[in-house]
């Protein structure tokens, strides 16, 4: 990327995971430049916005029919109405320091137990909006368990990303995500996987095929739309039928599926061939390595964890499990390394609760100069 004075960045932030091909990515610009030549927007269906839901149904087997909408939130705000419909239930479980975007349900901050009727988070979220969302802690099942023994009967939906992105990169440790899976089917409540940032990342078909977990709802975003605003949802035929026109659940948008958005995510999807996962996962796993040898070199009190290609570096010496332990590293170091690697040219998320994400750019020299530079922010930070 350049900046308006003129200054290079080696860009680790690709629009949030967005660009996993790379920015301006020649076949995309060239799709989108003919897409715009025939119109921008119907208010209708247009062919694109079926072929991209193929796709998606073609490398999810969870999903069956999916839904086109403009943004992540928009996607994770309609499952959960799904679920409570689908339930007849109210209730939702989220997880502390997981984000699925800004509707009222999920800017939820933890009370001062897993049952506790939660406060909200951000101005302008009401009582009502708050009372209905708990708070479970990533990694912890007996969390969980814990309102599901409670609340059993009075719950939707238990919504999480696969592997927490908005924490740092959090993987699922082993078990976890199968026992929400066992706890949803024992109550009849519905699991929902937030893959906003998994989706197509970390895996073909996602974070559930890379773990090998079926959720009933999956949402998505980012990279489906190829860098330009867009989101889904989707699930087993006999839930999504009950999504307006055909069921009672309503949920609109006069740009949902427009053509310019199914055009960039489509042409996304059928790039995004093996071979270039294996690109990706090669070239994040010499930086992940790169990082761990400089640390240990330099002395650094710092760890990495990586699912794919999204990875987070935390100043801390023990594993992440939850926000918990996120919000103990040293966020104050993380800080200045941000600034120092800034100013050497490296655009990294400017906060340790972020992912870094590569894209299909980041080649085997664009790995050896950032670990060069990294290793310059570690010796004026140490």
């Amino acid at each position: 990327m350049v900046d308006v004075e003129g200054q290079e960045y080696l860009d680790y932030i690709g629009s949030w995971g967005a660009m996993i091909l790379g920015h301006a990515h020649p076949e995309i610009t060239q799709a989108l430049h003919k897409a715009v030549d025939a119109g921008t927007s119907y208010g209708a269906p247009v062919e694109t916005e079926v072929e991209l839901a193929e796709e998606i149904i073609r490398r999810v087997p969870s999903i069956e029919k999916v839904r086109l909408v403009n943004s992540g939130t928009e996607a994770t705000m309609s499952a959960i109405r799904l679920a409570r419909a689908a339930t007849n239930r109210e209730v939702i479980i989220k997880f502390a320091g997981g984000y699925h975007g800004h509707a009222d349900s999920f800017l939820i901050q933890a009370g001062s137990g897993a049952a506790t009727f939660s406060l909200p988070d951000s101005p302008g979220v009401t009582r009502g909006a708050a009372k209905d969302t708990r708070i479970a802690q990533f990694n912890d099942l007996s969390s969980v368990q814990q309102i599901f023994d409670q609340e059993g009967q009075s719950i939707a939906a238990v919504i999480l990303e696969p592997v927490a992105g908005n924490m740092g990169v959090v993987p699922p440790v082993e078990g976890f995500l199968p026992g929400l899976r066992a706890l949803c089917n024992r109550y009849g409540a519905l699991l929902i996987f937030d893959e906003v940032m998994t989706g197509f990342r970390v895996a073909p078909g996602g974070a559930q095929e890379l773990y090998s977990v079926s959720p009933d709802l999956t949402t998505f975003g980012k990279i489906i739309g190829g860098g330009l605003p867009v989101g889904a949802y989707g699930g087993q035929r006999e839930l999504m039928c009950l999504v307006a026109p055909e069921g009672p659940v309503y949920q609109a948008g006069t740009l949902s599926g427009n053509p310019l958005a199914m055009t960039a995510g489509l042409t996304t999807l059928r790039l995004l061939t093996n071979d270039v996962y294996k690109k990706l996962e090669m070239r994040s796993c010499a930086l992940h390595e790169g990082i761990v040898e400089l640390s240990k070199m330099l002395g650094m009190e710092s760890i990495v964890q990586r699912v794919g290609s999204m990875l987070t570096l935390f100043f801390t010496a023990k594993p992440v499990l939850n926000f918990t332990d996120a919000a103990g590293c040293d966020h104050e170091k993380f800080r200045a390394f941000f600034n120092s690697m800034l100013n050497k040219g490296v655009h990294l998320p400017p906060s340790g609760y972020e992912a870094w994400f590569l894209s299909l750019s980041h080649d085997e020299s664009v790995i050896e100069r950032t670990l060069t530079v990294i290793a310059e922010a570690f010796r004026e930070i140490a």
